[in-house]
Order: structure tokens, then C-alpha cells, then sequence
């Protein structure tokens, strides 16, 4: 018997073995299944801080082993950084953070936009990752 699991529930077990420190496993899941990182953004807008620290090292070892898909991601992160109401400015924090993890283009595009934002906190991340000076 073969049990069918919806979208959203993946997310969720996503979520929950990050925050249960099951990185292993996630990893595997990405590499086996490249749409998922079109999920990112989504995974990444979790309130447990265990799932956003999760993410950012998913995406440390995804980057020595299945370097030339980590970019799927970016778009769902970019998202994220501006979705109307605009997420928390940690929430924000974490996706520029992954967004440098990746290291595209589009995705330190994406870092330097960040770097004329209202919220001064996002913008510092921006500087420092851009090793910018004030």
C-alpha cells in the first residue's frame, strides 16, 4: 500500500525533521527531488528557529554536493523578501543569508537589493555579507 502525501504535509515533515536535526534526510529528499527547493521560501517562513537554522545549513551541504541545483531556490527566496505584508525582518535576515549561501548572480542580486531596505537590520546583513563597509 502506497500512501499518497500532499504537498503541504511534505512541507511540513520538511520542517519538522529540520527542526528535529534530521538534515540527512532532507538532503537526500532535494537531491532525489529538484522542486522542492522551489520550496524554500515557504520552508523557510517557519516560526521555529531550529527550522530557519535548518535551512541555512540544508542549503551549506546542498552547495558541496548538488551545487548546480541550489539556484532553484532563489526565486522562492526573492519571493519571500517581497511578499506583501512583508515578513518578519528575521524571516527576511535568514533568505538573504541563504540567497549568499547560493551565491548566483540573481541571488546576490538579490542580497544587494536588500541593501537599500526600510529595515536597517536587513540592510546591516546586506553590508556584511557584501563586505561592505558604512
Amino acid at each position: 500500500m502506497v500512501v499518497e502525501v500532499n504537498d503541504t504535509e511534505l512541507k511540513k515533515v520538511i520542517g519538522d525533521f529540520l527542526d528535529m536535526g534530521h538534515l540527512d534526510n532532507i538532503v537526500a529528499m532535494f537531491r532525489r527531488e529538484p522542486r522542492y527547493y522551489a520550496w524554500t521560501g515557504e520552508i523557510l517562513n517557519d516560526p521555529r528557529f531550529q527550522v530557519r537554522l535548518g535551512v541555512s545549513v540544508l542549503f551549506e551541504e546542498l552547495r558541496a554536493v548538488d551545487h548546480d541545483k541550489i539556484d532553484l531556490a532563489t526565486s522562492s527566496l526573492l519571493a519571500l523578501l517581497h511578499s506583501v505584508p512583508l515578513q518578519p525582518s528575521y524571516v527576511r535576515g535568514e533568505a538573504v543569508s541563504v540567497l549568499a549561501i547560493i551565491g548566483s548572480d540573481t541571488a546576490m542580486e538579490g542580497v544587494r537589493a536588500m541593501m537599500s531596505d526600510a529595515d536597517s537590520q536587513l540592510v546591516e546583513v546586506a553590508r556584511d555579507i557584501l563586505g561592505e563597509s558604512v
